[in-house]
């Protein structure tokens, strides 16, 4: 598994958006990097439900695969946050 095509910004507690790459060649898209009360995770892709307005995700993460994602998102942004700090406006 890897991570590819981060971007990163601040969307309320989004700190990123990325793709993921799965062993098998599969590309999940929409997942989110999330500054939350007890640190960063990651989010699944969601999608909202228009007769409940609920949001609901469209990929399950297993809880055994969470730890390893969760440490690929944060290692992939700190980079990603350097070089976008180093680009003149």
């Amino acid at each position: 598994m890897k991570i590819k095509d981060m971007r990163t910004g601040e969307w309320g507690k989004i700190r990123a958006f990325f793709t993921i790459v799965t062993s098998e060649g599969f590309e999940i898209k929409g997942c989110k990097l999330v500054d939350g009360a007890n640190g960063m995770f990651v989010s699944a892709p969601q999608e909202k439900n228009p007769k409940d307005g609920e949001y609901y995700d469209t990929v399950w993460i297993p809880k055994e695969a969470r730890p390893e994602l969760e440490k690929l998102a944060s290692e992939a942004y700190e980079p990603a946050q350097t070089a976008s700090e180093d680009i003149p406006f």
